[in-house]
């Protein structure tokens, strides 16, 4: 699904994201389980927890199944998670686990790597694409009456030129159809663990619809979107909460390995350099077998490690 654009009547100012984003932890808990019971009772507890064994849809599990117990835990295996999360889901009760209809190498061998961000490689896969119209490259280009929307910016004109495929397929085909599959057929809404801190696009979503999205393809409530990090790191220690042990490596961010969405701005040493070190195996596999260093040295982005950070890294 793609991010909903800026709009000028945003429901929820930013002013007021920024107020409830300093209120303290109690309270934020307090406001975040009003949001589940509501949704709960106006899906009459058909629900469930969108679960990545990550640190916040492990804080949501826990406060949803503080009230409700039995609300099942949803988990897509990509293929594409660390062991160590693999192992977590599989040690957490009560989850249902979907799996995409392509591999992730199918994905990059009919669409292309998902780089930089969703907008930036729809734009370029717009572009690119033979089947669009020239109205739809015009827009992709240089905008239309409404703005820059879904334009691609200059900056990123370079990637017109790239020897690879590139698209932002990947969520669309190994996340989000086996949701919507399991929606089909269970008619279930979800609680899903994203927040406003996150990322821009988050940030207008929440702006725009609050905790509740319910004329979604899923409908889904994001009970956290007010949170940040130190909130659910707080929430989860308070709480003595089982968590993913890969974040004792020094990992930051548990979603798919291989996904170099956003790693062109990361510091030294970015995912990948950290992957070399923590999983070496991983990392092989990305460079050798699924063919990423070219995409990376395309982009300008490192992957290997000088002995400064290799040994910072080595120390984690």
């Amino acid at each position: 699904m793609k991010p909903a654009p800026s709009h000028p009547a945003l429901r929820i100012s930013s002013a007021t994201l920024a107020a409830r984003q300093a209120y303290p932890l109690p309270l934020k808990v307090q406001m975040s389980r009003t949001r589940i019971r509501h949704w709960y009772s106006s899906h009459g507890g058909n629900v469930y927890v969108a679960f990545s064994g990550g640190k916040d849809s492990t804080a949501l599990l826990h406060l949803v199944r503080a009230d409700y117990p039995d609300v099942p835990a949803v988990f897509v295996d990509t293929g594409l998670e660390y062991p160590e999360i693999r192992d977590f889901v599989a040690a957490t009760p009560n989850v249902v686990t979907l799996k995409p209809s392509l591999t992730f190498r199918q994905v990059l061998d009919r669409h292309g790597w998902p780089v930089v961000s969703k907008a930036v490689a729809d734009a370029v896969l717009r572009i690119r694409s033979p089947g669009s119209s020239a109205r739809t490259r015009r827009k992709a280009l240089y905008g239309d009456e409404r703005g820059s929307y879904g334009k691609l910016p200059a900056k990123w004109r370079f990637l017109l030129d790239a020897p690879f495929a590139i698209s932002d397929k990947c969520c669309e085909i190994m996340k989000m159809r086996p949701v919507e599959k399991y929606h089909r057929l269970t008619g279930r809404a979800a609680f899903v663990g994203t927040m406003a801190a996150d990322s821009n696009p988050r940030r207008l979503q929440y702006q725009k619809h609050g905790c509740y999205m319910s004329t979604y393809r899923v409908p889904k409530c994001t009970p956290l979107a007010f949170w940040r990090d130190s909130d659910v790191w707080q929430y989860v220690r308070t709480n003595d909460i089982p968590y993913c042990p890969v974040y004792d490596t020094g990992v930051k961010h548990t979603g798919c390995v291989y996904c170099c969405f956003g790693v062109q701005a990361e510091p030294k040493p970015n995912r990948f350099q950290r992957l070399a070190i923590t999983h070496p195996k991983l990392f092989t596999y990305c460079m050798d077998t699924l063919g990423l260093r070219p995409v990376l040295r395309y982009l300008g982005v490192p992957w290997e490690l000088d002995g400064e950070f290799f040994d910072k890294l080595k120390r984690v």
